[in-house]
């Protein structure tokens, strides 16, 4: 079901629901372009798809939380020279 609008012969709106035909103007409108290119599944590097991104299934989606849980991802610590042992002494 489509919402239109419809102007009378006087010019006011007049709102219509009810199917519209693809005409020469809004079969243009009709070519959607996706919300986001896709990319690459992290997981095993094949399309991503709509429904689970950026990964391409949900077998993909559900392994890499498990990773993280598991400690295969470790974000790694780098201590810098202003965080010795010798603030802590104070």
């Amino acid at each position: 079901m489509v919402k239109a609008i419809r102007f009378t012969p006087i010019g006011n709106p007049q709102f219509v629901s009810g199917t519209c035909p693809l005409t020469d103007n809004n079969k243009r409108s009709a070519n959607v372009t996706p919300l986001r290119p896709t990319r690459p599944c992290p997981e095993c590097k094949r399309p991503s798809q709509r429904d689970h991104y950026p990964f391409c299934s949900a077998r993909c989606r559900n392994v890499d939380p498990n990773r993280w849980l598991t400690g295969a991802y470790v974000l790694p610590a780098v201590e810098s020279a202003d965080d010795s042992d010798d603030e802590l002494d104070s």
